[in-house]
Parts: C-alpha cells; sequence; structure tokens
C-alpha cells in the first residue's frame, strides 16, 4: 500500500501536522472536505486520505466539478439512460459508480450547482443515486470533497446546502499556504530541480548559489507548491548547466517588451494641486524622497538576505505594506 502513496514533501510543523490530520481520519469511512489556497496539494492530500483507507485497494476516481457545466457534471457524477437525451444512444455510468466500493474526490466542489447538490446529498446520505433518465442505483463511495473557497459563508448566503456540507464537513483537513512553511521551501526547490535536470538529461544539479536561496525563500508564492516548481524548472532550463543557479525567474512575463498598464485620469483635484505647486520645486522634492526610500528598502532587504517578511519586521511594516513599496519602486 505504501508504494501508491502519493509524493509530499515538507518536515515544517504546519505541513507534519496536516499530515498527521490526514492519517487520523483516513480509517474513518467518513467523508471529508480538504481545504487550501490553489497549488498547496488538495488532490495528492485527497489521494493520501484514499490510499491510507481500507479503500485502498478499490478505484479512487476524481473529478473536477469546475471543468463542466451543470447539464455535463449531472450526467458525468450520476450517469445516464440510453435516450435521455439527444445523442445519449446508450446507458452510460457515472463516476460515481465507477467509484463504488472506493472514494470519490470532488474537486472545486463550490462550484456544483444546487441541482446537482441536491444529488450529491442523497448519494452520500443515503448511497442512492439517480442516473439522468430516472434510473436508481445504490452505491457505497467515499466522498473527499476539495475546494479553495469558503464554504461556510457561501452556505450562509445561500450559495452552498447548508444540509449537504453538514455532512460532508465530518471533518476538514485546511492545508497550509506555502509562505507558513518557508523551510520546505529548499528541500522542494532541490526535488524540483534534480527532476527538471534529469528530464533534460544534464550529467548533474551543480545547486543554488545563496542569491537564488534568498530570493526563492523571500518570495510570497502566491501560488504555492506549483508555483514554486513552475519557477524553479523555469530557471534550471535557462541556466548555465554548469554553474549553480544564480537567478530565479519569478515572473514569466517579466520583459522591456510588455505591454505598459494604460494611463490613470488624473483627477481635477490632483490637476489643481499640481499647478499650484512650482514644477521645479515640488519634482526635486519628490524624487529626492523616491530615492531616500528606495534606498532604505534596498539597504534593508539585503541586511535582511532578502527575507520580505523579516525586513518587514525590520522595518515596522507589515508584510503586505512592504510589498507594495518594493513594488512601487521596482524592487520586485
Amino acid at each position: 500500500m505504501s508504494a501508491d502513496l502519493p509524493p509530499l514533501l515538507g518536515e515544517s510543523p504546519a505541513f507534519r501536522e496536516a499530515l498527521e490530520h490526514v492519517s487520523r481520519v483516513a480509517p474513518l469511512e467518513r467523508p471529508v472536505l480538504v481545504i487550501g489556497e490553489r497549488g498547496t496539494g488538495k488532490e495528492l492530500i485527497a489521494a493520501r486520505l484514499h490510499y491510507l483507507s481500507r479503500r485502498w485497494d478499490r478505484p479512487f476516481v476524481k473529478v473536477n466539478c469546475a471543468a463542466l457545466p451543470e447539464t455535463l457534471l449531472d450526467s458525468e457524477l450520476f450517469g445516464h439512460e440510453a435516450g435521455a437525451f439527444t445523442g445519449a444512444t446508450r446507458r452510460q455510468i457515472g463516476r460515481i459508480e465507477q467509484a463504488d466500493g472506493g472514494t470519490l474526490f470532488l474537486d472545486e466542489i463550490a462550484t456544483a450547482s444546487p441541482a446537482v447538490q441536491e444529488k450529491l446529498l442523497r448519494a452520500v446520505e443515503y448511497g442512492e443515486i439517480e442516473r439522468v433518465g430516472g434510473r436508481t442505483a445504490t452505491v457505497d463511495v467515499r466522498v473527499v470533497g476539495a475546494t479553495n473557497a469558503d464554504l461556510p459563508a457561501l452556505a450562509e448566503a445561500g450559495r452552498f446546502r447548508a444540509d449537504l456540507l453538514d455532512r460532508l464537513a465530518f471533518d476538514v483537513v485546511t492545508l497550509p499556504p506555502l509562505r507558513a512553511r518557508p523551510e520546505d521551501i529548499p528541500p522542494l526547490a532541490e526535488h524540483f530541480a534534480l527532476g527538471m535536470v534529469r528530464e533534460l538529461e544534464r550529467a548533474l544539479f551543480p545547486g543554488f548559489a545563496p542569491s537564488a536561496l534568498a530570493a526563492l525563500c523571500g518570495h510570497d508564492w502566491p501560488g504555492n507548491v506549483r508555483e514554486l516548481r513552475n519557477a524553479v524548472e523555469r530557471s534550471v532550463a535557462a541556466a548555465d548547466p554548469d554553474q549553480p543557479i544564480a537567478a530565479i525567474v519569478l515572473d514569466p512575463f517579466a520583459s522591456p517588451w510588455r505591454p505598459r498598464e494604460r494611463r490613470r485620469v488624473v483627477e481635477p483635484a490632483e490637476t489643481a494641486v499640481a499647478e499650484a505647486t512650482p514644477e521645479g520645486e515640488a519634482g526635486g522634492i519628490l524624487e529626492e524622497v523616491r530615492a531616500f526610500e528606495s534606498a532604505k528598502l534596498r539597504e534593508a532587504l539585503e541586511r535582511q538576505r532578502f527575507n520580505q517578511r523579516q525586513t518587514a519586521q525590520a522595518l515596522g511594516l507589515g508584510y503586505h505594506q512592504l510589498r507594495g513599496m518594493l513594488k512601487k519602486h521596482g524592487l520586485i
């Protein structure tokens, strides 16, 4: 069974706590919700829940609820009878029946329509499904749902069935974002780099230069592990194979030929202030202030080895406040 477990790398306390939570809930024959930002590995966790359960040798069936419109999702999940609609020439077994005895993973479950949610509730509550066209079947399926949405808030707003949420949320595994587990960034980066080196059929991986590690550890990673993997792999592909990786390509869109943003419309009040201030005096003072601020930010970053969170703390700023200032001065 262990050979089928999906690879999950990380030794940080937050990540280990999440894995221990998965190990506790996996053997239970109950639904589970996996909550986390994009790129945190929700599908890998769902697979781990399956392979650590007593259903490990039965089907593990995956459905992305956001990838199909309502009518197709209904047919995909519950199947249909021959003649149920135009083009339905024969009976089709749905994904839920395919997962009979095993686990059904519903990714992006928050996007399912109210009608699909109602049928899901019956499947979870009573083990009954109704194919499109009217035939009823009985199934034994464990449901694992995943989303990055706030399901309780959606239920309160009437956009997700509260009774379905109650049934699915027997237990909820919440995955930490990558920024909450910074000690996992270097080993993850090395793992992805080694994989890219093998793919490129290079003789060896020369490692990361200190500047590259500083850039990796200082980035906020809004796309989490998926974004980290992309950044590392593109940086390895672009680097000299015989030299340590010195530069991390965080933004693949960065280019001197990138289209400029449209100019902001200046409000009349701003124009009046500008006209009331002597041009030379205003330009000189503002430019001096900007240069001073930029220099201080650069010095603080260097002192903190480009760790943005430590830099923000050292300057007495909030993390997002510092990020805004760095963007303003073109330092990220």
